[in-house]
């Protein structure tokens, strides 16, 4: 039998100054003014058929995380708005997380003070880089200093946590530049960081036209020194690509990686939902492009479908396993409706690889399980 898992919003705001070619994200360049209080609406009306849909009235809300495109374009007004709706129609903690993404090239002062008395507990700022001539290969449309100084502008304006977003593995990036970032990025001293190697994307500039990366020995050097300074200064690994302080990891996100619920609104939004009436997990797809979702004569949910049974075991795991904590057999039951014999065999098998470790009901990915995160999720296919 399926159990409840916690419940998360996910809102999507489409619109970017300009789209960076490694995106493959729903992002769209701006080439009018934004249509805030139209988006906002819709945002509501959109949530609102959810709630309706799933009989999610009574159900508390876990955490918010408003991504993109680039949120921080959006004014603060428009941000306290939507907040003030959203939260109006569930049961929360007085201190819920709820994170919005920030490009340092979009904020000032004033801005990051007022998203912070919007409702905003947790940024997340899109850094990627350090060097100059990096962020123009990327596309970024700020520079070196506007990042340094969003991290000071972080510190300053009251909110709690924050998290800088850096990448590795860039085009012509030698190791030395490559742990000259990661080591910029801890003086600023957030509590957070998220640092990941940059993948070529179907569908984006860079996949079009791939521009020089390091080799993979470098980039192996990259990743086993750069976690040693992450270490080293305090930030302890819970997910593949996420650092964090003691009590600053991101909840929203575990609660994705647990295979939690999570409604999607805004275009191109997608949604997880447990249904116990039925017994079975939806997803849900909102529509993509912001000249439809905006439509008033068109409804804003796209695809809904329920996953497969045989399926499932794969899903829970594509997610759980990004996780350095172990997970228990009782957890995949509870989150999944599945019998452990729908995994059990290929966690042994793993186990025999030395990919998964066990203790008692937890099992847990080994170093080498994440080195070949690939293959080893190939074993639940």
């Amino acid at each position: 039998m399926l159990s409840l898992p916690p419940l998360s919003l996910y809102i999507h705001i489409p619109w970017c100054v300009e789209k960076c070619p490694y995106c493959d994200f729903n992002s769209h360049a701006l080439k009018h003014d934004i249509p805030e209080v139209e988006y906002v609406e819709q945002l509501i009306q959109d949530l609102d058929a959810d709630i309706k849909r799933f009989n999610l009235s009574q159900r508390p809300l876990h955490s918010i995380f408003i991504g993109g495109g680039t949120p921080s374009l959006f004014s603060p007004d428009a941000i306290a708005s939507l907040l003030k709706q959203v939260l109006s129609r569930f049961e929360h903690k007085k201190d819920i997380e709820i994170t919005l993404e920030a490009n340092p090239g979009t904020v000032e002062a004033d801005k990051f003070i007022g998203f912070y008395q919007a409702g905003v507990s947790r940024l997340s700022i899109g850094v990627q880089s350090f060097e100059s001539d990096k962020l123009i290969k990327l596309g970024r449309i700020h520079d070196s200093n506007q990042a340094k100084r969003a991290g000071q502008l972080a510190h300053e304006c009251g909110i709690k946590t924050f998290n800088l977003d850096l990448m590795h593995g860039l085009p012509s990036q030698q190791l030395t530049h490559a742990l000259d970032d990661l080591r910029t990025a801890i003086t600023i001293a957030p509590t957070h960081l998220s640092w990941y190697q940059l993948t070529i994307e179907p569908n984006t500039a860079f996949y079009s036209k791939p521009p020089t990366l390091p080799e993979d020995e470098t980039l192996w050097l990259i990743q086993d020194q750069g976690f040693e300074l992450l270490n080293n200064a305090g930030y302890q690994q819970y997910e593949i690509s996420a650092f964090a302080k003691p009590g600053f990891e991101c909840q929203h996100n575990l609660n994705y990686w647990r295979f939690g619920d999570y409604l999607g609104i805004g275009c191109g939004a997608h949604g997880k939902i447990t249904d116990l009436d039925t017994q079975q997990i939806i997803r849900t797809v909102k529509v993509k492009h912001p000249k439809g979702y905006l439509d008033t004569n068109r409804e804003h949910l796209d695809h809904i479908n329920s996953v497969e049974k045989d399926d499932i075991p794969f899903e829970f795991m594509m997610n759980q396993l990004r996780l350095v904590e172990p997970f228990s057999i009782q957890s995949y039951q509870a989150y999944t409706g599945l019998h452990p014999s729908t995994v059990l065999p290929a966690l042994k098998a793993a186990q025999d690889k030395h990919l998964m470790s066990n203790q008692g009901d937890n099992w847990q990915v080994t170093k080498l399980g994440h080195r070949y995160l690939n293959n080893l999720l190939e074993s639940f296919l």
